[in-house]
């Protein structure tokens, strides 16, 4: 019987007709996603579910779904689908991440004319009936410095387009390489020269805890006297009621926002204000894009429904559910080791060396890579997944080496991974034990057995008298709970270490406890998806 795929949104005939033209039984009902009740009646009939923005895949969705096999988003953002409740379930997750790269990177070199021109507000004027040619005096781009915040794939684009407009491009990414942003002709900077160089700033990265308000209003005091703030990337990079401050006092010349902290803007610190250009979410709103992603999602669904192929998939590793069965402790092991040295690094990455041991060499390697890349990446770049981590790791100028041996230890097989940057290495690695559980048996050389939880803290130190008891004390005077405790050091007085397994994040003030005694050289909280 032919796999049956569910349309519930509006995607174009062509990509429907793809579903037909590969076999596949699909209903086309556009209508249906908004009413869940009736969704809820009919998803049981179905092996996939195409979707955009407006069906909401919950957790009653899919445990009436007995039948589905695939949800693919048509589009990047995977908000309305219940991911850990699909995991569950075995349904894959799919988005097309790619597809509308040129579109929001166009609309952004879109808002930056905009804004240098004051484009809107001469428009409504002249429309108005008015002639107030000498009221919209504005600047040119030419030799103007853009500075991008984040120079992945989106920003890439800007940052190409930009040099083709015979603007100064310098970038700020934590993961572009001097080599890269040579090969890109742009100029690699750190965040505050960027601030202080820039003649227009657009950003375009994701939204987490690293770069929530990375314009705040401290950053945005910092920036060029005339500077013109766009954004088209996520909604709370920018400290909205600092920038509607500078632009009321002349500090802040303009500000383009496709996006905002709160969506739908119905109301904003920036509406009103003279040459603010203000679009609702608009980035990706082109017939191109459109009909690209949504092609894409049913080229994907096909493929995975057809051969049991997985291309971007957001919650399922690369492989066959043969492999899974014994992989999928080694692939959670992969990943914890990427994000152990991610949330550690904060330079740009030139090389990944991974070496398999023993059983691990005789797996498929290609997705325990993948595994390591994603985990690597994603405390930066939380989209990023198994299916695009080699792509964006490429894309950045990460050389990735892997190298296999033979057992040769005590353990049936490990993976250790060493990650250069211009500044040091850092390498970390790890087991399966025959329960399951993935271990870190290695960091920075030193021999350890440690369990791996939701809640950590690493720490390095001189290996010295007291260390336990300061951790213990600290973390019993700010009511935290400690599950494990793993100490290592290299020899007596040496370089030693500290890693432990906590029953919730360590507050801040008790890292600042920590580094106040003097006993340690760095403290470094970690989560890991467990």
């Amino acid at each position: 019987m032919a796999p049956k795929v569910l349309v519930s949104d509006k995607l174009s005939e062509t990509a429907v007709q793809i579903f037909r033209d590969r076999g596949i039984d699909v209903d086309f009902e556009p209508a249906l996603g908004k009413d869940k009740d009736a969704l809820l009646a009919r998803i049981g009939d179905y092996d996939g579910l195409a979707i955009r923005s407006a069906t909401k895949v919950t957790d009653k969705i899919l445990e009436a779904a007995t039948n589905l096999k695939v949800v693919g988003r048509a589009g990047i953002g995977t908000d309305n689908v219940d991911k850990v409740a699909a995991s569950k379930k075995g349904v894959i997750v799919m988005n097309t991440p790619f597809g509308n790269m040129i579109t929001t990177a166009e609309h952004a070199i879109a808002m930056m004319f905009a804004v240098a021109r004051q484009i809107p507000e001469a428009s409504a004027s002249t429309h108005a009936g008015k002639w107030e040619k000498s009221k919209f005096m504005g600047v040119e781009l030419t030799n103007k410095t853009l500075g991008v915040i984040g120079a992945g794939n989106i920003g890439g684009i800007v940052c190409d387009r930009a040099l083709g407009l015979k603007m100064k491009v310098i970038a700020y990414d934590p993961f572009l390489s001097e080599k890269k942003a040579d090969k890109m002709g742009v100029e690699k900077v750190e965040l505050d020269e960027l601030l202080r160089r820039a003649d227009f700033i657009t950003l375009h990265v994701p939204l987490i805890d690293q770069t929530r308000n990375i314009l705040s209003r401290e950053n945005l005091e910092k920036t060029k006297k005339g500077v013109r703030i766009i954004n088209c990337a996520r909604g709370g990079l920018v400290d909205e009621e600092a920038l509607a401050d500078l632009l009321k006092s002349g500090h802040v010349a303009g500000a383009a926002f496709d996006v905002f902290a709160v969506e739908p803007a119905t109301e904003n610190p920036l509406f009103g204000l003279p040459n603010v250009v203000c679009t609702p979410h608009l980035g990706a709103a082109t017939t191109e894009a459109q009909e690209n992603v949504a092609l894409q999602v049913a080229e994907q669904m096909s493929d995975y429904l057809l051969t049991g192929a997985v291309q971007n998939a957001l919650n399922m590793p690369s492989v066959t559910a043969e492999e899974a069965k014994v992989m999928g402790p080694w692939i959670k092991l992969a990943e914890h080791l990427g994000a152990f040295v991610g949330q550690l690094t904060e330079g740009p990455i030139k090389a990944v060396n991974i070496l398999y041991d023993g059983v691990a060499s005789e797996m498929n390697l290609k997705a325990l890579d993948c595994a390591v890349l994603s985990g690597l990446m994603k405390p930066v770049l939380p989209d990023v997944n198994m299916v695009s981590a080699p792509i964006v790791a490429a894309d950045r100028g990460i050389k990735t080496s892997t190298t296999t041996q033979a057992k040769g230890g005590a353990f049936d097989g490990y993976i250790k991974l060493t990650v250069v940057t211009e500044k040091r290495e850092r390498s970390i690695a790890g087991t399966v034990f025959s329960d399951g559980k993935p271990r870190f048996i290695q960091i920075k050389g030193i021999n350890i057995d440690a369990e791996i939880g939701s809640h950590m803290l690493y720490t390095t130190n001189n290996d010295m008298p007291g260390i336990i008891g300061t951790l213990g004390a600290t973390m019993g005077q700010q009511g935290v709970n400690i599950a494990n405790f793993t100490l290592g050091r290299k020899n007596t007085g040496g370089d030693a270490i500290a890693l432990l397994y906590l029953d919730e994040a360590i507050p801040q003030t008790a890292l600042e406890s920590l580094l106040a005694t003097g006993m340690f050289q760095s403290v470094k909280p970690l989560a890991f998806d467990i």
